[in-house]
């Protein structure tokens, strides 16, 4: 299991040993709690009036080739003149129209990229309102806390991801891009309400992120932007050249998912963001991915933890680089997908694209079928399903000998998954596979546009019945929450639990936290998230009750600093949190 731990200094000058367990981890982790080095840097705020967009500064001391804002031009420029060297925000001018870059001393990174960018690509887009970067945050109180906190929660610790730039882009730059930030809230170990709850806001200090913080500026191109065009290619040509000088180690990583970090350093090696822990052995199951045979590996690590070294099942039957973001495994078995989203490498180059990765209409999708104990990539079955793109899984089980059952978002429109995400609907669907006649159905669960689902950790590869999906409102934008059915499979919409943010208010990935240690009924629990009014500009922490039919909130926590959108999210309780030391 992917841990990470650091100490926190708190009122009473205890150390308080945090630890980190990163589930879905789209971008670099890092501890958060820590011995905090606060920053001094200047702050300002330009902002349109439909859309703030907001770059980071670097959080210690600029080099001398850090990016510097020459001319910024906006209609509403004289009118914030005064609340740009009063504001509060710990972060640098935003535009609204255009600005101009320069990077002195760096002329071989002043290329220029194609003048229209897409919208998937354009830092003026992707990097705007809610999803703007924010700088490092100590270990901060919270003002307000409404509710009670359920007994289950007390002294746990809510952590979520997010791309989170260290820099301004210095041309392209996807939602995916980005350093890696963990926005963790502590919460006290009351529930009266008389004890505050903490907020730390933590980049994650990878080589990446390192290299880049010593160099002032960007130094490595984005995986999914950094191609485009002749600048792309320039890029990459000096990105080689200091290869080759030994000014910069590949063997390094770029800087996304880093589980060495998670084990504490005792594992360099890329590994999936949604390992899936079995219930009843403790053992963990994950796999990795890339561009170069095997395509895929599948591995596993023992109930301690343990990496099980020669164990690897290289799949070589994926005969082309697919994106496997997501998996799932039932008691016997581990089931991949294998999507019309693929690795095209020669597509960072070409004209228009600059991406290594997108999409094949013409490509029939497949569910790999893996013994998970299996020793070889022989043991694996292939079916086809025509129509059918997992990203996420939310479960899988079997009923009887032969027959498989797996839940999850099928995203439709499948070209648009990387491109224009607010054009994505994902439908739920149930998929039955029958292993001796190899016959596949699929079932809609819910009309609407549900994806970044969670179920009940207990029932993880065993038969459930309820899961909790954020809505997209477009996507990548969570406008609420719903609660699924699935013994309702077949008779109609399955929801049977709905609450919206409101207006303005958009949160993301929901978590659930079981009530009790023990499996006991499956939705008595709670179900957890951020929320950001993009009217107030106020952050906030929810808890609703998972068993409420309208998912009623239990706590909020309003936070003392904005959180940006990001991805994916778990709770440690606080036993949790003492059961995790390194070794």
């Amino acid at each position: 299991m992917q841990r990470v731990m650091d100490c926190i200094q708190i009122e009473t000058g205890m150390p308080l040993e945090i630890p980190i367990l990163i589930r879905g981890a789209a971008n670099a982790m890092d501890a958060l709690f820590s011995t905090f080095l606060l920053s001094t840097s200047s702050t300002g705020l330009l902002s349109g009036k439909n859309r703030t967009l907001i770059y980071p500064m670097k959080p210690f001391a600029p080099a001398p080739a850090a990016p510097v804002i020459l001319n910024v031009e906006t209609r509403e420029k004289q009118e914030h003149e005064a609340s740009i060297s009063k504001s509060t925000y710990s972060l640098p001018g935003a535009i609204h129209s255009s600005c101009l870059v320069h990077c002195p001393g760096r002329t071989h990174q002043q290329f220029i990229d194609p003048p229209h960018l897409r919208s998937s690509v354009d830092p003026r887009h992707v990097l705007s309102d809610n999803w703007a970067p924010v700088n490092e945050l100590p270990p901060t109180t919270c003002p307000v806390i409404r509710g009670a906190i359920p007994a289950c929660l007390r002294g746990g610790a809510y952590i979520r991801n997010g791309p989170n730039p260290q820099y301004l882009p210095r041309g392209p730059h996807h939602l995916f891009d980005g350093d890696g930030m963990l926005n963790a809230l502590l919460l006290p170990r009351n529930g009266d309400g008389t004890a505050p709850a903490t907020l730390c806001s933590r980049y994650v200090r990878t080589y990446k992120y390192l290299l880049e913080r010593d160099a002032g500026g960007p130094v490595l191109p984005n995986v999914f932007s950094g191609f485009h065009g002749v600048a792309g290619i320039a890029r990459g040509a000096v990105v080689a050249a200091r290869i080759l000088t030994g000014q910069m180690n590949p063997t390094a990583g770029v800087g996304l998912a880093n589980t060495s970090l998670a084990f504490f350093g005792k594992l360099s090696m890329g590994m999936t963001a949604h390992p899936k822990k079995d219930p009843v052995t403790r053992e963990l199951f994950a796999f990795r991915y890339g561009p170069v045979p095997p395509f895929l590996t599948y591995f596993r690590f023992d109930a301690a933890g343990k990496y099980k070294t020669g164990e690897d099942v290289p799949i070589f039957s994926l005969a082309q680089p697919s994106m496997v973001h997501d998996f799932a495994i039932t008691e016997r078995f581990a089931i991949f997908p294998d999507i019309q989203i693929v690795m095209k490498p020669m597509d960072m180059v070409a004209p228009g694209r600059g991406s290594p990765v997108g999409s094949d209409r013409g490509k029939v999708p497949r569910l790999g079928i893996l013994p998970k104990y299996a020793r070889s990539d022989a043991e694996m079955r292939w079916f086809e399903v025509p129509g059918f793109n997992l990203m996420h899984a939310l479960n899988a089980w079997e009923e009887g000998e032969d027959t498989i059952v797996l839940v999850a978002p099928n995203v439709l429109s499948i070209e648009h998954a990387l491109e224009r995400m607010d054009l994505v609907h994902s439908s739920v669907e149930m998929v039955r596979i029958e292993l001796r006649s190899g016959a596949v159905s699929r079932t809609p669960l819910s009309a609407e546009n549900l994806d970044f689902g969670v179920i009940h950790p207990g029932y993880v590869g065993r038969k459930n019945r309820f899961a909790y999906l954020g809505v997209g409102d477009p996507m990548p934008k969570i406008s609420g929450v719903r609660k699924l059915d699935f013994s309702l499979c077949g008779r109609g919409d399955c929801v049977v639990a709905a609450r919206d943010f409101g207006p303005g208010c958009f949160g993301g990935e929901p978590f659930f936290v079981p009530a009790g240690p023990n499996r006991g009924e499956e939705d008595d629990g709670y179900v957890m998230l951020y929320v950001h009014n993009e009217d107030n500009r106020e952050s906030k922490f929810i808890i609703m009750d998972a068993r409420s039919p309208q998912l009623d909130l239990v706590e909020e926590v309003i936070l003392p600093s904005r959180v940006p959108y990001g991805f994916h999210g778990l709770f440690l309780t606080q036993d949790e949190i003492k059961a995790q030391r390194p070794h």
